[in-house]
This record gives structure tokens, C-alpha cells and sequence, in this order.
């Protein structure tokens, strides 16, 4: 095998082989180059995620984070990374409006950052859009559950598949995302059974992502700061890996301490004449 077909990015469609073979899909978000590169030996793709509204720019919700802010930071992720396939989030209203809008800004959004793939929210209803994308060209990654885009009309950041026909809708969305040809589709924060039932199901043949769902999808997904330990407040379903806001603290607060009793810097950080 060449060098050059050794160091090729991951593309959407290796995702399938992964999961043909039974091999867990690695992902985390990443919003930087210097974060996105520690990642790229270790993730199958690296999501530039709408999260980086809530956790770079300190909104309260996804829904401010225009294309141009996502198209800012996937620069920057892909030229962190050389390995891990790249996926941008649509934002809102990126695509909503017709299977012709999200075209042209998914493909905006391709050509000028160079990912090699997008994602969408939304279940059945956008079905039309992820197929229309597909048959032009475009790498598509669906997303069901809870929907961050969607928190006004959910009212909030509820767990979804609690109520009666749960199931029922869940499923749906994931069958008519699969159908219309996503690569992948990220189930987030639904009912373990539920979840399952959907990962299982032998109509959902594309990969299924989990973040809050089940260890039964083919992959997981978190978000990097929240598995870090950098979040003050995290959902249930993550697990802190690492404690790196105390860690964080404790140098800066060392540091001011240094500055303020003159110890720093000391005479091996400053230059001295020839």
C-alpha cells in the first residue's frame, strides 16, 4: 500500500466499514487546531459542533451561532488534523428553509473549510433535505432525539422516548434519515430501550452515534470540554476522563502568585546579552 493511500483522511463511507466489521466509532467535538490535533490519532471524526456558541462565546443556547462562525472553526480544525474525518454542524436556520437552502450552504460550507462531511438535527421531516443533499454530492450525518436547534419547542433540554409513542417517533425519524442515505446518525439524550431498540433494528443499517443513548450504538460522541472536566455543569451521560478546570485554576493562580511576589520570571526565563 502507498504512503499516500496510508495517510488519507477517514472519509463518511469508511464509517459503514467500521461498523460492517464491528469496530466502535471514536468522536469528540473540537473547536481549535491545537485541541483537534491532540485528538486526530485517537478519533474517527472530530465534529465541529454549534456547542461552540454555548461553550467559546458563552451564549446560552445553539441558536445565535451563525455559518460563518462554523466555517471560522472548521478552518481551524482542519488544519489541526490531517486523519480524522472532519463534520461541521448546519446551524440553525442554515437549512430549515428548503432542501435548495441547505445546498448551497452545505456546500459552501465543504468548499471553503474542506471537511469532508455535515450534520443535520432533525428526524422525518427533513428526510426530503438529507436526500436531496446526498444525491448531490454531499456527505450528510442525520441527528435525532434531543435536538439542541429545536430547545424552544422542546421546551428545554428534555430526555426524549419517556413518553407513550416515543418509540414510535424515534424510530421513524431514524428509519427515514437512514433511508434517505445519511452516513451516520447521532442519537442524543433518549431512553436506553429506546435507543437500543433503534441501534439494533436491522432497518437501521447506517452507523448509529451515541451521546446519552446506549452502548449499543456503533459509536460514541461527547463533547471535549464537558469530558475534560472544563464544564461547570455537565448532563448525566457524561463521564469526566480528565479534571483539567482545577488543574487549569491552580497554575493561574500560582502564576498570578509568582508575578505578584516578583519570582517570575525568574533569571533562566529572560535573555541575557551575547
Amino acid at each position: 500500500m502507498s504512503q499516500a493511500v496510508q495517510s488519507r483522511r477517514i472519509r463518511a463511507i469508511d464509517l459503514a466499514k467500521r461498523k460492517a466489521e464491528g469496530r466502535k466509532i471514536i468522536a469528540l467535538t473540537a473547536y481549535h487546531a491545537h485541541t483537534a490535533g491532540i485528538l486526530d490519532p485517537y478519533c474517527d471524526f472530530i465534529l465541529v459542533g454549534d456547542s461552540l456558541g454555548m461553550l467559546m462565546h458563552g451564549m446560552e443556547s445553539t441558536l445565535p451561532v451563525t455559518l460563518e462562525m462554523m466555517i471560522v472553526q472548521a478552518l481551524a480544525v482542519m488544519r489541526g488534523t490531517s486523519r480524522a474525518l472532519v463534520v461541521v454542524d448546519m446551524p440553525f436556520g442554515s437549512y430549515e428553509a428548503s432542501p435548495q437552502q441547505a445546498f448551497l450552504n452545505a456546500a459552501r460550507v465543504l468548499k471553503e473549510t474542506g471537511a469532508g462531511a455535515i450534520k443535520m438535527e432533525g428526524g422525518a421531516r427533513f428526510a426530503e433535505t438529507v436526500a436531496f443533499l446526498v444525491e448531490r454530492g454531499v456527505p450528510v450525518m442525520g441527528h435525532i432525539g434531543l435536538t439542541p436547534q429545536s430547545v424552544n419547542t422542546m421546551g428545554g433540554f428534555k430526555v426524549q422516548g419517556r413518553e407513550a409513542d416515543g418509540e414510535r417517533r424515534l424510530m421513524a425519524d431514524a428509519r427515514a434519515i437512514n433511508d434517505a442515505g445519511a452516513f451516520a446518525i447521532v442519537m442524543e439524550g433518549i431512553v436506553e430501550p429506546v435507543a437500543r431498540a433503534i441501534a439494533t433494528s436491522p432497518d437501521i443499517t447506517t452507523p448509529t452515534i451515541g451521546i446519552g443513548a446506549t452502548m449499543a450504538c456503533d459509536g460514541q460522541i461527547l463533547v471535549l470540554e464537558d469530558m475534560l472536566g472544563l464544564s461547570d455543569r455537565v448532563p448525566k451521560f457524561v463521564k469526566r476522563f480528565g479534571t483539567l478546570r482545577g488543574q487549569i485554576e491552580a497554575a493561574v493562580k500560582d502564576y498570578a502568585e509568582e508575578v505578584r511576589s516578583g519570582t517570575f520570571p525568574a533569571e533562566e526565563h529572560t535573555y541575557q546579552p551575547l
